[in-house]
């Protein structure tokens, strides 16, 4: 669940989900940028422009950070470092209470780019992010609010169909962070809250990024054959649990929000999941089971958005290779089933 816990802490500090373009589409090249002009004000205030600049910023400025996690079980308190030096960037994520999690992301941001990017920086860059976001969602017009002692603009990010949350986000006036970020329900209720409490001596990387373009998603025989508009097919994170004969992973974003599905046999070491719908606290995850060759599988489709959205992308799930479309459902994806704890697919064999 470490991924799940740290989505908050990523999306706050600007390193949202790493998004590649639709196979079909045209590659966008590269992206660079030089870090000292965040120095100066911005002259643009429009939304758009406003919200790439903080992806630009969350990338360029050096900072130590005190946050905290608001959300179904409750506050959690995390201490955030963020540095960019000789063009490799790191990212740290430390809870400070309850169960000890840390993440660390690690990734080429330099001019240079013969080292494989990584994780975070291994997604679209802050334009074509921009771009993909302003497609499915309205970012709405800002006002100043205070946020940790500090002045920040609020933008509010509507998405324009009932397939996915909302979210607000407040960017610091001075150095254009993100300071708070909410994520909002399709009823319009608050999921969770992340928030920087202590923003400790930003500076700025004095030297040019360049980002992008996006690793190529990896190929899978199982396909999602319904996903919401913009959703497009993503590489898998290095830590994520690893593709192997057991199970396969694939991954989907919008570029706010991803959606995971896995597929693996139902061995009898391992005890299936009940088809269905699961709660996970804010997120929501559909099992379905299938007879794929002669094989019981298990389908399992994970990730924030509303619960009738993971269902329809785990109904319909298909075998892709060739012709074979013949697997026959035995479960359903339906039904609720609240507070369970669903155990992802493990990395071993």
């Amino acid at each position: 669940m470490v991924r799940y816990y740290l989505g908050a802490a990523a999306i706050c500090l600007g390193t949202l989900p790493s998004v590649a373009l639709a196979q079909d589409e045209a590659q966008p090249a590269a992206e660079s940028f030089d870090c000292r002009h965040l120095a100066s004000e911005s002259d643009d205030p429009a939304p758009k422009a406003l919200f790439q600049r903080s992806l630009w910023a969350s990338h360029c400025y050096n900072f130590q950070a005190r946050a905290v996690r608001i959300s179904y079980d409750g506050v959690r308190t995390l201490s955030l470092i963020h540095r960019v030096e000789d063009g490799v960037e790191t990212e740290i994520a430390r809870f400070l209470d309850g169960p000890p999690v840390a993440v660390r992301k690690q990734g080429s941001v330099g001019q240079d780019l013969s080292q494989t990017a990584l994780d975070f920086t291994a997604g679209v860059a802050p334009g074509a992010l921009t771009a993909q976001v302003a497609a499915h969602y309205q970012l709405q017009p800002m006002e100043l609010e205070r946020i940790a002692g500090r002045s920040a603009w609020r933008l509010d990010i509507e998405p324009q169909d009932a397939f996915r949350y909302g979210f607000r986000l407040w960017l610091d006036s001075e150095t254009s962070l993100p300071l708070k970020r909410e994520m909002i329900g399709v009823d319009g209720q608050i999921l969770e809250t992340f928030q920087i409490t202590e923003l400790q001596n930003p500076s700025l990387y004095p030297h040019t990024l360049r980002l992008g373009p996006g690793q190529s998603p990896g190929e899978s025989p199982w396909q999602a054959q319904w996903l919401p508009d913009g959703f497009t097919p993503q590489p898998i994170p290095p830590d994520s649990p690893r593709q192997n004969a057991r199970a396969e992973h694939r991954m989907y974003s919008d570029g706010l929000t991803s959606i995971s599905l896995f597929v693996e046999p139902l061995a009898g070491d391992r005890r299936p999941l009940l088809a269905g719908i699961h709660r996970l606290g804010i997120s929501y995850a559909a099992v379905r089971h299938v007879i794929h060759q002669g094989r019981p599988m298990q389908i399992l489709v994970l990730g924030e958005a509303p619960a009738e959205v993971l269902a329809r992308i785990a109904s319909s799930v298909t075998w892709g290779e060739g012709d074979d479309r013949g697997e026959s459902v035995t479960g359903a994806a339906s039904g609720a089933q609240e507070n369970d704890s669903v155990e992802l697919p493990a990395s071993g064999s």
